[in-house]
């Protein structure tokens, strides 16, 4: 670790940073520490800077490698005969298909976040515009939301991008939110906790947010021709929640992406369901903690069969 000094307008801003080597690139994290600092200023506050400092790298290069542990040949194969094994194709989907899946993905993918609004009504707002009075405007607003937001990975052609992730969290959080379609303002960082008070989850360092994004998105045009669809779709989903790029509906917009890279590889989407909200969270802990992608396959596969069922 190193300080770094900037001068500007007669003024000196103060940074500690650290450079490293991944792969055939240099990384610098960086912290600010302050402007115009006496000595004894700097000493004080580098000591506790550098404890951030040393979380920020950790998290960094957790980020930056996005699939360490790579499946086998053959679960490698299992997944690309997936059509082989009899499983559905997007082409098979009628339009009757497409509306029940929207009105079953949006409770769904609300209700996992803590939305009250319950499938019956889902239903009502959807097809009949209704409006229930015991649920909040929020609610209602983001129902809508999340089935705008289906519609429009039907229509676009683009598989990943920061531009994409934004627009579908503008289109969902639009009626609900002032910061829809904004990543994390500069210092504004997430900590997930469980009801106990652990923390379960820190979201990347602010300033990250972007560069992660794009390094995600780049691996993603790297391998999309090398791993099965669902090695991709669940892959970038889990990298999306470790980075947590919003304040607020990084879940609902990762699940999003993961079925509108389904959706580009001809795949049907699926939808998480809110009673194996555990099993997800538990995939997204395993991937988070050990890079093991399977939990969240696994979880992929049994919703696909779920899906058949209620498309029969």
């Amino acid at each position: 670790m190193h300080l770094e000094v900037r001068e500007k307008s007669g003024s000196k801003k103060y940074y500690l940073a650290h450079s490293f080597r991944e792969g055939g690139r240099v990384r610098k994290v960086r912290v600010f520490l302050g402007t115009d600092l006496s000595s004894a200023e700097l000493e004080s506050k580098r000591k506790t800077a550098e404890t951030e400092l040393k979380r920020r790298i950790a998290k960094t290069k957790e980020i930056h490698d996005p699939f360490v542990t790579a499946l086998s040949p053959f679960e490698l194969n299992e997944l690309a005969t997936l059509e082989a094994r009899g499983e559905l194709r997007v082409r098979h989907l009628s339009e009757f298909d497409w509306n029940r899946f929207k009105e079953a993905f949006t409770y769904d993918t609300n209700a996992i976040e803590g939305s009250f609004v319950e499938a019956k009504e889902v239903k009502d707002i959807l097809q009949n515009k209704g409006w229930p009075e015991d649920k909040t405007k929020e609610d209602i607003a983001e129902t809508y939301g999340v089935a705008e937001a289906v519609d429009y990975i039907r229509r676009t052609d683009e598989h990943v991008s920061l531009k994409l992730v934004k627009k579908l969290h503008r289109i969902v959080f639009k009626n609900s939110k002032h910061f829809a379609g904004k990543f994390r303002a500069k210092g504004v960082e997430v900590v997930v906790a469980d009801a106990y008070g652990n923390v379960v989850h820190r979201g990347a360092p602010s300033q990250q947010v972007s560069p992660l994004l794009k390094e995600m998105t780049q691996w993603y045009y790297q391998n999309k021709n090398k791993y099965p669809p669902l090695v991709l779709a669940g892959v970038i989903h889990n990298q999306f929640e470790i980075i947590h790029p919003f304040q607020d509906g990084n879940g609902r917009v990762g699940r999003l992406i993961l079925n509108n890279i389904l959706l580009k590889h001809n795949l049907p989407p699926l939808n998480i369901e809110l009673k194996n909200r555990t099993q997800y969270y538990a995939a997204l802990q395993a991937y988070e903690k050990d890079h093991n992608i399977r939990p969240t396959l696994e979880l992929m596969l049994k919703e696909y069969r779920a899906l058949k069922k209620m498309l029969k």
